[in-house]
């Protein structure tokens, strides 16, 4: 089912249908309306609240003494970690540490923190984390290093996840920018809203899977677009344009997953 999007409508209720929009328009999109009010709401990214890391800017600086401070050796040999790698591991003695929330995606991959990233690494790394955090491999240690494993498996994964999506890697990127991403709030252009009504006609009416494989490809190819325009945003820290960037990334996103869903 397509994703839920209610503050369009509120925003074409409110403000385009008074003065734009006629009689005949004002039924069509109050159609539309009511067919994405029945549609489950959007996936939310469970992500960390990392509002007190954007003024670390991933420098290795200390963030909370309370926490880091007890992180910052190893809990089994007392070693200092590093600064260098991601403290998973005890450089030292190799025993799997408790996860530190001060360190990012993007450290724990070893990749520079921007929108554009090399997908080679990050799957190579991802790999090798896994392998050392691998169960069968922390079977034979205490129960407290093999729930410490655990949490890091959990955690690589999540960052993995996180990473290889476009969507979820600009959301990401965001927030630990300090800037807020309102999933919900959504764009009032008419000419966005024409195309919503165009592409919801398109997947309707699509008779086979070739038909909707080549709307997927068309979504896919904005997607793209959307993403260069969000990289480029963010990477002036015209963060309002990097907003709006990630709103059409999701509209199209949501279009995407409604297509795989029906092939």
């Amino acid at each position: 089912m397509w994703r839920k999007l209610p503050s369009v409508f509120c925003i074409i209720r409110r403000q385009l249908l008074p003065k734009h929009i006629n009689t005949s328009q004002s039924r069509s999109l109050l159609t539309l309306s009511s067919y994405f009010n029945s549609i489950e709401k959007p996936r939310v990214y469970q992500l960390p609240n990392y509002q007190l890391l954007a003024n670390a800017r991933f420098s290795g600086r200390k963030i909370c003494s309370d926490s880091r401070d007890k992180l910052s050796n190893c809990w089994n040999c007392t070693a200092v970690a590093s600064g260098i790698t991601p403290f998973l591991f005890c450089q030292s003695c190799r025993a799997v540490q408790p996860v530190d929330h001060s360190i990012d995606y993007f450290h724990i991959f070893s990749l520079e923190k921007k929108f554009d990233i090399d997908d080679e690494n990050l799957e190579r790394k991802y790999k090798d984390w896994q392998k050392k955090l691998h169960p069968d491999l922390v079977h034979s240690k205490s129960k407290e290093e093999r729930e410490y494993a655990a949490e890091q498996s959990a955690r690589v994964i999540d960052a993995y996840r996180t990473l290889t999506d476009a969507l979820a890697r600009a959301m990401y990127i965001m927030r630990l920018a300090g800037v807020e991403v309102d999933e919900e709030q959504t764009v009032s252009e008419s000419e966005l809203l024409s195309e919503i009504m165009e592409i919801r006609e398109a997947v309707e009416e699509a008779a086979d899977p070739q038909a909707l494989n080549e709307i997927k490809a068309e979504m896919q190819q904005k997607l793209r677009v959307w993403g260069e325009s969000f990289a480029k945003a963010f990477q002036n820290k015209d963060y309002e344009e990097a907003q709006k960037s990630i709103q059409r990334m999701t509209y199209y996103m949501r279009v995407n997953e409604e297509i795989v869903k029906k092939l």
